[in-house]
């Protein structure tokens, strides 16, 4: 078969698809009809997983499953759409990891709302500026983010989603590497490539600023300049790549949070997020913590961080395998408080896959 007739056959298939997409969005205009009855979120991150693991069991290649997930997160993206413009709010500008992690979530066919600080992606959320906001919690290099931990404390937001991006570092520049005096990004980026630039930048002033978006302006601006960012945000910016991968480890990921008003129901495979003080004695924080093992519930992360309204009290922030609507986690929650001056659920949500995973 000649590569004319390949292609005429491409077409057709191409016919049938643009067909089948337009029916398939037809039937999710008439879902968002009637989650307007019912007033039910346009964002369902239960149902979301739900298709997916759906058509992954579905392919049987050639495609393998990024391939996959990818052309169906843009549908759904495209059928969110047409049900309501779904509106976006997230930390740093176009090109940031933040800005990559709501695409990779969200898809293309929605509103971003770009923040110059993790508050400001609460607020937007908090004052129905944005539907959704996307900030970053930790990293699996650097710890946790504690401007977002500290906003949790002081707003009533849930988290309804989470998100694992793979990070590698690229350094940029307008002007050659030999003319580099300065090099700027955001701090937790410069910590994580604090061995390399030590190594192949010596007396070059290393200065943080507030995004990696940010850096790569500076770097437009000044060839002496050289930021550290995506390679995204290098093509975005047409800045020349003076190294590739710089940071210091591989294997380097961050975790974000999709942050609402409300969270979903149970999938069978999700996390519930709290946050919690101990009363002041002897072994209270040990008795907390028990109350997981008594009800054999996994703890996959917990941090502490001093309560600003309360002088010497600190608050433990702590994620636990499965939904708080499951019983036993209900159970776990209520023997908690036992041991607790206050706790609260900050959200459940579907557990995302920490790396690529089959």
């Amino acid at each position: 078969m000649h590569v004319a007739e390949l292609r005429k056959k491409i077409d057709a298939l191409d016919r049938r698809l643009v067909s089948l997409l337009n029916a398939r969005a037809r039937v999710a205009v008439k879902i968002g009809q009637l989650k307007q009855v019912s007033a039910v979120d346009v964002y369902v991150p239960a149902r979301e997983k739900a298709v997916l693991a759906h058509v992954r069991r579905a392919n049987h290649g050639p495609l393998g499953k990024e391939a996959i997930d990818s052309i169906y997160r843009e549908i759904m993206s495209s059928s969110r759409a047409l049900e309501r413009q779904v509106r976006v709010a997230h930390f740093g500008q176009a090109t940031t990891f933040t800005h990559q992690a709501a695409r990779l979530r969200f898809g293309a066919s929605v509103t971003y709302i770009p923040c110059e600080t993790i508050g400001d992606v609460f607020e937007n959320v908090q004052n129905s500026q944005a539907d959704y906001g996307v900030v970053p919690i930790e990293n699996s290099t650097e710890g946790a983010v504690t401007y977002t931990l500290d906003e949790f404390v002081q707003t009533p937001l849930r988290i309804c989603a989470e998100i694992y991006l793979p990070i590698s570092h690229h350094l940029m520049a307008a002007g050659p590497r030999r003319g580099i005096r300065r090099v700027v990004s955001h701090p937790q980026v410069l910590a994580q490539c604090r061995n390399w630039l030590h190594a192949e930048m010596p007396g070059v002033e290393i200065a943080p600023v507030t995004s990696t978006a940010h850096a790569a302006e500076m770097a437009v601006q000044d060839r002496h300049v050289a930021a550290i960012g995506s390679i995204l945000a290098a093509e975005h910016y047409h800045l020349q790549e003076l190294a590739a991968e710089i940071q210091d480890l591989s294997g380097n990921t961050t975790r974000f949070l999709v942050i609402g008003k409300s969270f979903g129901s149970p999938t069978g495979d999700d996390k519930t997020s709290i946050f919690f003080a101990v009363k002041h004695k002897a072994g209270a924080l040990h008795s907390a913590l028990g109350s997981f093992k008594k009800y054999r519930l996994n703890m996959t992360k917990i941090e502490s961080r001093p309560n600003k309204l309360k002088a010497w009290e600190y608050l433990f922030f702590v994620d636990i395998e499965g939904h708080v609507e499951e019983q036993r986690v209900r159970n776990a929650l209520r023997d908690l408080e036992r041991h607790c001056t206050l706790m609260t659920v900050l959200g459940a949500y579907p557990r995302a896959p920490e790396a690529a995973e089959d």
